[in-house]
């Protein structure tokens, strides 16, 4: 793993020594809350970078939530042939300019951090002479560093044997990681919670789309707080500001992409309002050039032209019928004879 991930390990160690001799120089080198807050940092610095596609990943998904109905038609239309339906999603999708992969990125870039600053952080071990950036001083400040009596290197489900040579016990760990447990389950449940309130009614109109965000909402807390019992404090405390971030910034960009929308639904307004209308008493005058009331007339006159011309020959039929009649040959014959 780490050949594999150097290329994150590295800035991500380094990022990390840059907040804690901040805070270090303030709280002092060895002080636990010093390392505390530059693991806080480190967080909100990544979350930074990747703000820009955490922006196009809520873009992303406003546009899918906008073009929902038309791929549900789509989906009922072609449910039949997957190969066609598939086609006219990918048409669909590149005329209005939605990537379905674009929402997925920030979350995908997430986990390689996550998993580089785990290994980073069971680095530090008694005797270990660096770990990537730190030195020998670095490893043994953050080995002495403690929250109440709780090692952020250790786990509270670490064998006794391990937490005494870090110098803290089990109940010391539960004293400062359940704490941290449960305050993370509860931003990822409000974190989530936000999400689904935020989904459109055409997006959970689908009972499985609505059943699976109903699940993940509260199976997501519950994963926070089983999990934290064999994560190291220090993880928990960056599971727990990455959930502060996510919950900060899903506020704060639902309100900034919100305003881009009433302003383009104001453009589209003002647009409408600006065209072009004819003056009171002018006729309407259509692309190619004639009026509306030219081209109703001759529309009129067109449309009633094959009705006059049935309506004679109906007329001269009738007539002939009349005229050649059985009785009245018959009764004409009859006058005839009389008279001679």
């Amino acid at each position: 793993m780490e050949s594999f991930f150097s290329f994150i390990l590295y800035p991500v160690s380094a990022i990390l020594w840059f907040w804690h001799k901040i805070f270090g120089a303030v709280l002092g080198e060895d002080n636990g809350f010093a390392w505390a807050l530059a693991v806080f940092f480190l967080v909100f610095t990544l979350r930074v970078v990747l703000l820009k596609p955490a922006i196009s990943q809520m873009r992303a998904g406003r546009k899918m939530a906008k073009f929902a109905p038309h791929i549900q038609k789509l989906r009922e239309k072609y449910k039949n042939d997957r190969q066609r339906m598939a086609q006219e999603m990918q048409k669909l999708q590149s005329e209005h300019g939605v990537n379905p992969l674009g929402g997925c990125l920030p979350a995908l870039l997430q986990i390689p951090v996550f998993l580089s600053l785990f290994h980073v952080l069971r680095n530090f071990h008694p005797g270990a002479e660096s770990n990537f950036i730190f030195d020998k001083a670095g490893v043994d400040s953050f080995i002495n560093a403690s929250i109440f009596g709780a090692k952020l290197s250790n786990w509270i489900t670490q064998p006794a044997q391990e937490l005494a040579l870090f110098g803290t016990d089990r109940t010391s760990m539960m004293i400062v990681g359940i704490p941290l447990m449960i305050i993370a389950s509860v931003a990822t449940f409000f974190t989530m919670r936000l999400s689904m309130k935020k989904q459109t009614d055409a997006a959970m109109a689908n009972p499985q789309s609505a059943m699976m965000a109903k699940f993940m909402m509260y199976v997501a807390p519950i994963g926070a707080i089983i999990s934290g019992w064999f994560l190291p404090i220090a993880v928990l405390l960056y599971w727990l500001a990455n959930n502060i971030w996510t919950l900060g910034q899903q506020h704060f960009l639902t309100k900034k992409i919100d305003r881009e929308q009433e302003r383009e639904k104001a453009k589209e307004i003002e647009a409408k309002k600006s065209a072009p209308r004819p003056k009171p008493g002018q006729k309407p005058v259509r692309q190619d050039g004639k009026d509306a009331d030219e081209e109703s007339a001759s529309t009129t006159t067109t449309a009633t032209k094959p009705k006059s011309s049935t309506n004679g020959q109906r007329q001269g039929n009738r007539q002939g019928a009349k005229k050649n009649r059985p009785g009245k040959q018959a009764a004409s014959a009859k006058k005839g004879k009389k008279r001679r």
